[in-house]
Parts: structure tokens; C-alpha cells; sequence
């Protein structure tokens, strides 16, 4: 009977893998079949629209811009919710409840509604301060407080903070030693997944910015879309492809540095 409700299990677990597998490849592969397709009935394949994407100096701009957010975004995350998350674990746990749920509003509140109340802000800061996109990063470390924050409190959940802060200081280490050289190893993993989903939010935010007037990727990619939709589903495939394999990067290098960190 056990082994048979162990193949049982096994059948039902290949299965659930094999539907989630087609739900999210079928669209991918219509993607690049569609990105692929050359100019008539009977005309073979061609990735002329991949190639195309470097002659476009908007669509570039974009994509840098994008990749500038995305950095700047994740890190202003790390330096906001790390601290306080530790600070709060360690001296005022009673108010931890309420940080979370303050976290984790962004996931109840609209992208409009947002931009609504943030329409004015940025028009002053467009005429005092900067025009520059970067200036998107305040509103965008805002979107990826719930991600960062519950991948980051999965992280000070499995260590015992407390312990280990007191004994680093015991030894003399100072709070930003603590923080670079014995809680941020402990929680390597979650950290790095924190940092994607950040980067992973970012890149794929298309209201926001699309309403305040910036052009970031997916802006780009919806305007390329009404003059060249082969080179716009390319630039999509191209960005999908670009966030799984940094997805695979970051978990190999958080596997390695758990490990090492291990055998120390």
C-alpha cells in the first residue's frame, strides 16, 4: 500500500509539474514562433527581429534605463527593509506585526491609485529636482516592499538573530560589522532572492511608469509594438530570457555562498 500511494504521489506530482510546465511555456514558445516567422506562406525562419533590436537607440535607452531602476530599486530595498527588519526582530519585536502589514499594503492598493497620489509629487520633483526616469525608483522600491519583505523575513526566520548579534557584539563587533559580516551570510539566499523579485517587479512595471510619462522597457516595448510587433515580441522573449537566466546565476551563486559559509 505504501508503494503504491508512493506512485500514486509521484504520477500526481509529475502531473501538477506538466500542467504548470505548459501554462507557462506554451505562451513563451508562441512568442518566439511568432518573433521567428519570416515574410510570407512558405518563407523559413529568421531571427531578423532579435538582430533589429540593436537599431533602435529608443528601445536601448529603455532597456538601460530599466536596468538602471532595476539595480537602484533592489538596492534601496535591501537598505530600507534589512535594517529595520533586524532592528525591529531585535529591540521591538510588538511592532513587527504592524511593519508587515504596512509592507505589505502596496499588494491591496492599485498601480492607478497610486499614480493618482504620486501624479503631483512627481511634477514637482520633475520641475525642482530631476526629470530623469531614475526618479522612478522612489515609487518602485514602494511596489517591491511585499516581495523584498517576505523574502527577507523567510530569511531572519531561519536563524536565531538574537544569538548571533549578541555574540558578535560580545566580541566586540560593531552594528554594521553584524550586519555585512554575520547576518547578511546567514541569509545569503534570501537576500539574492529579494534582490530578483525586486529586479523581476521592476522590469515587467508598465502603469506606472506608462501614466507618468517616462518610457522604461515595457513602455518601449508597447510603442515598438504599433510599428514593428516581430522586433516588440523579440524584446519581450529577449527580457523573460535575460530575468530566468539571472534567476539561475543568483541561485547558483546563493547555493555556493550557502555552502562555503557552511563548510566555514
Amino acid at each position: 500500500m505504501n508503494r503504491r500511494k508512493a506512485r500514486h504521489l509521484a504520477i500526481f506530482r509529475w502531473t501538477v509539474l506538466a500542467i504548470m510546465a505548459a501554462f507557462f511555456l506554451l505562451p513563451i514558445a508562441a512568442m518566439v514562433e511568432f518573433a521567428t516567422r519570416g515574410v510570407g506562406a512558405n518563407a523559413p525562419r529568421t531571427l531578423a527581429s532579435f538582430t533589429a533590436i540593436l537599431s533602435y537607440p529608443d528601445l536601448m535607452g529603455a532597456i538601460a534605463a530599466s536596468l538602471e531602476l532595476a539595480a537602484i530599486t533592489a538596492l534601496g530595498a535591501l537598505l530600507l527593509l534589512l535594517p529595520t527588519m533586524i532592528w525591529i526582530r531585535l529591540r521591538v519585536p510588538g511592532v513587527a506585526r504592524l511593519v508587515e502589514v504596512l509592507c505589505l499594503a502596496p499588494l491591496t492598493i492599485p498601480a492607478i491609485v497610486l499614480v493618482v497620489g504620486l501624479a503631483p509629487i512627481y511634477q514637482w520633483i520633475n520641475i525642482n529636482v530631476s526629470d530623469s526616469i531614475l526618479t522612478l525608483a522612489l515609487v518602485y522600491v514602494i511596489l517591491v516592499l511585499p516581495f523584498a519583505y517576505r523574502a527577507l523575513d523567510l530569511g531572519l526566520s531561519g536563524m536565531d538573530l538574537r544569538t548571533l548579534s549578541e555574540a558578535a557584539r560580545n566580541l566586540g563587533a560593531g552594528w554594521p560589522t553584524v550586519m555585512a559580516r554575520v547576518v547578511v551570510p546567514n541569509m545569503w539566499s534570501a537576500v539574492l532572492n529579494a534582490c530578483l523579485l525586486s529586479v523581476a517587479v521592476v522590469l515587467g512595471e508598465f502603469t506606472i511608469a506608462n501614466l507618468l510619462n517616462f518610457e522604461n522597457l515595457q513602455v518601449a516595448i508597447s510603442l515598438l509594438g504599433r510599428a514593428n510587433a516581430g522586433v516588440s515580441i523579440a524584446v519581450a522573449v529577449a527580457s523573460l530570457g535575460f530575468v530566468f537566466v539571472l534567476l539561475v546565476l543568483l541561485s547558483f551563486v546563493g547555493g555556493r555562498r550557502t555552502r562555503t559559509f557552511r563548510v566555514m
